[in-house]
């Protein structure tokens, strides 16, 4: 190695334990942690691209940007995290190992606390437009026992891919929470999801179309499920044959979240009731983890 090398490796190295030794008194032992593991792999990371001044400066816009168009409506940081896949490292980092668990996936940025109550066999779809959609399960644990009185959050996109908080009109459609029964049991009406693209009229956007990818998320429905003495599943059903199941914008797709759909024309539902023309159902088991299960 030349002398300027190795003058202008000890000068960024000297950077780095300057910054490292002047966190190094930081009383939270985890806060510590984080930012000494930051620090050292930002820090690699700008050494191994060899950064650039100008490279630095479009990035603090890129990041600008992102603030600026975040409310509390759109938080364009969790879309960045979305679309490098941070947000389903994390989910794999904190999913407990139980055998048997439904998988987890993101939890996406569409959530309402306040969704309306439905009984069984009610309907969430509320005016959301698609086909009829009929969704039944049990909730059950690990070892096969069912759950009953389990809380289902469900929430989805309609059938133009919008979900009701996308709307200005105060709409609460495709979104509701219900009960299992006494035997774990769970069902509901909805409409069948629609395939749909994350925002991308933003800085996220421009990343996506700089680096050749697509905004589009496959069809899909949320669960959150939360039981006393399990733990809180947060995850989606995707439909088979979907176009999109093998590029999500997020990277949210595992193959056990992929549901067949079956079509009905005229027939009796399992509620009793006889839609009009075409309608669908879905299966789909939630298999919830113990609490405390790492």
């Amino acid at each position: 190695m030349s002398t300027d090398n190795t003058l202008a490796t000890d000068r960024e190295a000297a950077v780095t334990a300057e910054v490292l030794a002047a966190f190094a008194e930081t009383a939270d032992p985890r806060l510590r942690e984080v930012i000494g593991s930051l620090v050292e792999h930002l820090h690699a990371f700008a050494r191994d691209i060899r950064l650039t001044e100008s490279e630095w400066a479009a990035a603090i816009e890129f990041l600008t940007r992102a603030g600026h168009i975040t409310d509390s409506r759109r938080q364009e940081f969790i879309l960045l995290s979305d679309v490098l896949g941070l947000s389903m490292l994390t989910v794999a980092i904190n999913e407990p190992q139980a055998p048997g668990a439904t998988e987890a996936t993101v939890f996406g940025p569409f959530f309402v606390d306040d969704a309306p109550e439905i009984p069984l066999d009610g309907d969430i779809a509320q005016g959301a437009s698609g086909v009829a959609c009929y969704v039944s399960g049990e909730v059950r644990s690990v070892t096969g026992e069912p759950i009953p009185g389990a809380r289902i959050e469900v929430w989805e996109a309609d059938d133009d891919g919008f979900y009701d908080v996308q709307y200005p009109d105060g709409r609460t459609a495709g979104r509701g929470w219900l009960s299992s029964g006494t035997d774990g049991e769970y069902r509901f009406w909805s409409v069948l999801p629609a395939p749909y693209p994350i925002p991308h009229d933003g800085p996220v956007g421009d990343l996506l179309t700089a680096t050749g990818r697509g905004p589009m998320r496959p069809a899909h429905l949320h669960f959150m499920v939360t039981a006393p003495g399990f733990r809180k599943l947060i995850t989606h059903i995707f439909l088979a044959e979907d176009p999109y199941l093998a590029c999500d914008a997020v990277f949210g797709v595992k193959d056990s979240l992929v549901v067949d759909v079956s079509w009905h024309h005229d027939t009796a539902a399992p509620d009793g009731s006889h839609p009009q023309g075409d309608w669908t159902s879905i299966v789909f088991d939630l298999v919830l983890a113990p609490h405390g299960d790492q």
